[in-house]
């Protein structure tokens, strides 16, 4: 009979309720800086210059997001999780230290890339404290509280932000987080101490080969090598002219692709049907999602002359439609089928950035742009998760882990992607005699495009998207949203 493993004692209800309180406040911490950066974000390029790194602030955040999800969740399985969890939130203030002293648009973006790393490192934890510390009767409740954190920031952060930028300065929106890290940390580090020194885990982890200790070190540098070639192929596509543009979008993909393809699911960047053209719509919707919303403040404040706090509205308005969308899909998916709804949703994302783009012309009323952001914020909450839900359908048993583990690098990778082309379009728009409302205009042309393109992908879902094949669940972005599905 084999040694029995020591039954884990559960953190008292005081401790729970604690580590309750500091995980959802590290979220909301995270997701508030996420939204509201996009809003401030017209009043930084103003101040700073720089309109051709625009688009970089927000790749430069997610490729650092995508590594520091895969890192945390390596050191999360390997040890304790006070570890990832205080490097993390480090990095985060760091970034957001750097973010508001920053002198140049250039120190911005390498901010962004360390918060960004920070911002990645705290869903891992949070999800995997959840697994460990939390009995299954009380993890939906806590997946609920961890979307809530998304969702109040979604509703009153953007316009806060606004707010506070216009008051004080747009450095405010970064600075006056700081002490709140400092209240989160030290809410928080304590109970994760009893979930690392009461979990039965961690002497099987302790004892761990030297084989598995590799394999994690060998995902965590294929993940930063896809995010190194990410940003060597957006340096390139961003450089006018020759002989740097071709030397580094070569030198990028020959950096990125083989790791790439050891990450995502065999045959993803061939689109083969089923669990590979799935986890690739994940990141084409969230390439034309991001594509055009990190630029709809800035056509809103530059274009049509709305203040910060106005343009804010946008952005509530697609995440309050985003939750509104997760709870119809829910409750429908069962009967109308997740490819019913992915299209659905996906059609609906296509028509919002349509009415964003008409508002780029002073005839079209501002109000259609930012019903349009709505509408793609409601279309995002309809295919989104059930893009989730079908790839843990599709997914092998026992493999959901890396099924789901690529879905969200794809949904990193296209976000960061879908930013960083689109800053490209605004910065190169002076050479070609573009003015701002030209250049936004083909960014969410783009945008659209992208999104047509994954209602193509969708005729290759596969078995399990029809009705009554998948079940029902609700989130928020896995990467774009720091991971709360």
């Amino acid at each position: 009979m084999s040694a029995s493993i020591p039954t884990r004692p559960a953190l008292r209800a005081g401790e729970l309720r604690t580590l309750t309180a500091g995980l959802a406040l590290t979220v909301t911490l995270v997701a508030f800086e996420s939204l509201a950066i996009a809003t401030v974000m017209p009043l930084v390029a103003s101040d700073l210059g720089g309109i051709a790194l625009y688009g970089w602030v927000f790749s430069a955040f997610f490729l650092g997001n995508m590594v520091g999800i895969v890192a945390a969740g390596e050191l999360a399985d390997a040890g304790g999780l006070e570890r990832p969890y205080l490097l993390g939130l480090t990095l985060f203030a760091i970034g957001l230290l750097a973010g508001g002293l920053a002198p140049t648009m250039p120190v911005l973006v390498v901010a962004r890339a360390v918060q960004g790393i920070g911002a990645g490192a705290i869903p891992a934890v949070a999800y995997v404290s959840i697994g460990r510390q939390y009995a299954p009767a009380l993890r939906p409740r806590m997946f609920a509280i961890m979307s809530t954190a998304w969702v109040v920031p979604g509703i009153a952060g953007p316009a806060l932000a606004g707010l506070i930028a216009e008051v004080l300065s747009w450095r405010a929106v970064f600075l006056a987080l700081l002490p709140l890290v400092v209240v989160a940390a030290a809410i928080t580090t304590r109970p994760l101490l009893r979930v690392l020194s009461t979990d039965p885990a961690r002497t099987s982890r302790a004892g761990e080969s030297g084989a598995a200790s590799a394999i994690r070190r060998g995902r965590i540098a294929d993940v930063l090598r896809v995010a190194v070639g990410a940003g060597l192929v957006l340096a390139g596509l961003d450089t006018r002219g020759l002989p740097w543009l071709p030397v580094l979008v070569t030198t990028g993909a020959a950096v990125a692709l083989p790791s790439l393809g050891r990450v995502l699911p065999p045959g993803t960047l061939r689109a083969s049907a089923g669990l590979p053209a799935t986890t690739l719509l994940r990141g084409v919707l969230m390439f034309g999602f991001t594509g055009a919303e990190a630029f709809v403040p800035l056509m809103l404040v530059s274009v049509r002359g709305l203040s910060a706090p106005e343009a804010g509205v946008s952005l509530t308005a697609a995440t309050v439609a985003w939750a509104a969308g997760s709870w119809i899909q829910a409750r429908q998916v069962a009967a109308l089928g997740t490819g019913f709804l992915i299209r659905l949703g996906l059609g609906l994302v296509v028509l919002g950035i349509a009415l964003v783009a008409a508002a780029t012309s002073p005839a079209i009323p501002v109000a259609v742009g930012l019903a349009g952001w709505g509408i793609s914020g409601l279309g995002m909450g309809l295919g989104y998760s059930c893009i989730t839900l079908l790839v843990l359908h599709l997914a092998p048993a026992g493999r959901e882990g890396v099924a789901t583990a690529g879905l969200q690098l794809s949904d990193v990778l296209g976000t960061a992607l879908g930013a960083g082309v689109g800053g490209i379009v605004l910065a190169e728009a002076p050479a070609l005699g573009w003015d701002r409302a030209t250049a936004l205009l083909a960014t969410f042309g783009l945008a659209c495009a992208a999104v047509v393109g994954g209602i193509a992908l969708t005729t290759r879902l596969g078995e399990g998207s029809r009705a009554g094949e998948a079940g029902a669940g609700h989130g928020r972005p896995a990467a774009a949203r720091i991971g709360a599905d």
